[in-house]
């Protein structure tokens, strides 16, 4: 009975050497990571069924964490449709010694129930509190604003007659990266999104950089173990401290070489000087008309965010050069 499922999960562990990343603290990619398994951990939980990451919605990195912290990852379920459940995932990490934790990034999660390869119905989850109705309420409300995000991804062209650096990362998908239904999770694409993206945006900015947001990240068809990978990742934009970085991950058979889309993403990287403070990076211009395109785009992203309820973007996602 729907009563007796679990809506919450929590996963509590210690952030290992392994995790660090690149400027010595975690990377973005491995917090996505695990926003992805506590997710899918809530899904399943709820769904009682195997569960596919459809989306990942905007995600702020507020602070970052560090290899020995205690990391407790909460994922709950918001809202439930036919098939898709809203989760909301909660990244909290601090000093184990204290047991004192400090909320490092957030964001809401869509995961689908499968069999077979084919979305099967979820039990209907019913808000019992105010705390969950007005959650709940919240995911609703968001649906609105995803679908005008991704309509505004999918009407983008991203061709050879951009003029912007570009990294492309090309490999095979390994066995290591097999998620529990015998296909790449979607926790290791996001790792792979991060460091293409980390790739571009520090050649661009001559320095360190590291995420500060993510968002639109949409799955569109599974990755299996054995497909070529490419990830290509394109800097669209940059204001007075963020670079913006739109990465495309495409699949397929490697005897063939066709790839198709398999994920999309924006998100924004800033260089920071030795005190782990942003620091301005060189300004990027438009060249060519789909550059412009390009251009607009990003702020046509930033604008239709900004106006999604409760949502406050920080001042290095909205401020163009000379307005920090």
């Amino acid at each position: 009975m729907t009563e007796q499922r679990r809506h919450e999960v929590t996963l509590r562990f210690l952030a290992a050497p392994t995790d660090q990343g690149h400027t010595g603290t975690v990377d973005a990619g491995r917090v996505l990571e695990w926003v992805d398994k506590a997710a899918f951990a809530a899904a399943t939980a709820w769904a009682g069924s195997y569960c596919v990451t459809a989306y990942v919605g905007n995600i702020h990195f507020r602070q970052p964490v560090l290899v020995g912290q205690m990391v407790e990852v909460t994922g709950t379920v918001l809202h439930t449709g036919r098939s898709s459940m809203h989760i909301n995932t909660v990244v909290s990490a601090g000093d184990p010694k204290t047991g004192e934790l400090t909320e490092a990034a957030r964001c809401l999660v869509i995961f689908v129930a499968v069999e077979e390869g084919k979305p099967v119905p979820v039990p209907e989850f019913v808000p019992r509190t105010l705390e969950q109705e007005l959650a709940a309420e919240y995911a609703v409300s968001r649906i609105a604003v995803r679908d005008e995000i991704q309509a505004a991804m999918e009407g983008q062209r991203y061709t050879d007659a951009g003029t912007a650096d570009r990294t492309v990362l090309r490999f095979l998908a390994a066995p290591t990266d097999v998620n529990w239904g015998g296909k790449v999770h979607g926790g290791i694409v996001m790792e792979w999104i991060d460091t293409a993206a980390y790739l571009c945006s520090t050649r661009w900015a001559g320095r360190e950089t590291v995420a500060v947001f993510s968002g639109g990240v949409r799955f569109y068809r599974p990755l299996h173990i054995g497909d070529l990978v490419e990830v290509e990742a394109r800097l669209i934009y940059t204001g007075e401290k963020g670079m913006h970085v739109a990465v495309h991950v495409r699949s397929g058979d490697p005897k063939t070489a066709q790839l198709e889309l398999t994920t999309y993403c924006l998100t924004v990287m800033v260089a920071r000087d030795d005190d782990g403070d942003a620091v301005p990076v060189p300004a990027w211009e438009p060249v060519s008309h789909e550059d412009k395109a390009l251009w607009q785009h990003a702020r046509d992203l930033l604008e239709i965010r900004g106006r999604a309820p409760g949502n406050r973007l920080p001042n290095h996602l909205l401020a163009e050069r000379g307005e920090d």
